[in-house]
């Protein structure tokens, strides 16, 4: 796999964790646990992106 093609792999994973991070926050059942392992998942593909697109420029 290509760096672009783990890059973009990456991305679509963010929007998606951001999108099930949106429904987690307003269902009136919201579990805090899960939204914060959500966040941390989140997170750690924000920082692998970050760390890609570094090494690549």
């Amino acid at each position: 796999m290509t760096v672009q093609a783990h890059l973009e792999s990456l991305q679509k994973k963010h929007g998606a964790l951001e999108d099930e991070l949106h429904l987690l926050m307003v269902s009136p059942s919201r579990d805090d646990r899960e939204v914060a392992e959500c966040k941390r998942r989140k997170l750690r593909i924000k920082d692998e992106i970050e760390r890609l697109k570094s090494s690549v420029h």
